[in-house]
């Protein structure tokens, strides 16, 4: 499936590109018509990845890991928005999450917490409690590009395969 200038493949045929906890997530969840490419890492983030491969901003999705309190209880939560878009976090993600507060979670917990590579981040294959919030945009999107869990590949899905993840929740996240 070529978008872009990448050609997606379908992710049971090229293993390689992606860490063995999405790999495992896709299984565990029989998530179908998931498609991987190789990119250079050095282009994961989005804006330089778009530009690269000429990909439109609105078809790429970014996923951000907040760290959320309320008393002595801390825990994570992600957070996936069009790169076009910025999440509401402190107002509507922070309400949706019932929490305190809400902060960016720092790149050593992203990383740690979710054994895959800072920039590469993906909602599949996130530890199975963490609350995933999937704007409503990229729900509604046909074909949406995130990140694999590595620096070195993207992924295609619909947006409807996104809200099918264990604990999601799909709403209007985004700051107006």
């Amino acid at each position: 499936m070529q978008l872009g200038t990448l050609n997606f493949t379908k992710i049971d045929t090229q293993t390689t590109l992606a860490p063995e906890v999405v790999l495992r997530s896709i299984e565990d969840n029989k998530l179908d018509d998931v498609y991987i490419a190789a990119i250079d890492p050095s282009l994961a983030d989005t804006a330089a990845f778009c530009e690269a491969y000429g990909i439109a901003l609105n078809a790429s999705a970014n996923c951000v890991i907040v760290e959320a309190k309320r008393a002595e209880k801390n825990w994570h939560a992600v957070c996936v928005v069009l790169a076009t878009d910025h999440a509401d976090i402190n107002g509507i993600v922070r309400k949706q999450l019932d929490a305190r507060k809400v902060s960016f979670a720092s790149m050593e917990s992203a990383t740690q917490l979710t054994s895959m590579e800072y920039g590469g981040i993906t909602p599949i294959g996130l530890p199975a409690d963490w609350p995933i919030i999937i704007d409503s945009r990229v729900a509604e999107s046909d074909k949406v590009i995130i990140g694999s869990g590595i620096r070195g590949s993207k992924i295609l899905v619909t947006g409807a395969l996104l809200a099918t993840l264990p604990n999601t929740t799909v709403l209007d996240c985004v700051k107006v």
